[in-house]
């Protein structure tokens, strides 16, 4: 059995760490937990991890969020791997930071990468990790916020929620969504103590 998991972010050093990235950083850490390292693959970087006769292959795309539908068919194709295991992670700016939900489909939220894989693929019918970055940004502030690096009270509240993620990765391969989002999926909390100012922007439109 072979899965597809893609996370989300934009290549280069400016990007590292920020919070539009942790779709990249969740992936790093499996990598790295696994002993294994990403390759520079046609349209982005790549490794393959074997969990319990599960062969797991991460996708970090090359072309920035607004194209990454083309990375996410072309794997798809390329792997000859179903829709059905497809599971890509995404920052939330509607959760709470370090909040996590596991969703079986449903509409790109104002993300513009998921926007780009729903109309690639033609479809929004697939498995998705989404970690809240929360909304603490004033009115105007939205790209500043989503580009910016992790507080140190951010970095310290994720480094388990990062791990918790790479245990959902591992359990959608093996027991599969429903029970995979029966065991992990937690009520969302409304206070987190990190995000404190409402957020009424629009998702910017080059690089979310």
């Amino acid at each position: 059995m072979k899965y597809l998991i893609v996370g989300l972010g934009n290549i280069g050093d400016e990007y590292n760490d920020t919070r539009h990235n942790i779709g990249f950083t969740v992936l790093d850490a499996m990598a790295l937990a696994s002993g294994t390292f990403f390759k520079d693959s046609r349209y982005g970087a790549t490794c393959d991890i074997k969990y319990k006769s599960r062969r797991f292959i991460l996708l970090k795309p090359s072309t920035f969020m607004n194209l990454s539908g083309n990375a996410v068919s072309y794997w798809l194709q390329k792997e000859k791997i179903p829709l059905e295991n497809l599971l890509v992670i995404v920052d939330d700016l509607s959760l709470p930071t370090g909040t996590i939900r596991m969703r079986p489909k449903g509409s790109d939220g104002g993300h513009n990468g998921l926007a780009h894989i729903n109309s690639v693929l033609g479809t929004d019918n697939y498995s998705r990790i989404r970690i809240g970055i929360g909304s603490n940004f004033r009115k105007g502030g939205q790209i500043d916020y989503v580009l910016s690096t992790w507080t140190s009270e951010e970095k310290h509240l994720l480094k388990d929620k990062i791990e918790s993620a790479i245990e959902m990765i591992k359990s959608f391969g093996t027991i599969g969504l429903e029970l995979t989002m029966t065991k992990f999926n937690k009520p969302v909390e409304k206070n987190s103590g990190l995000d404190g100012v409402a957020n009424n922007n629009n998702p910017p439109d080059s690089l979310s």
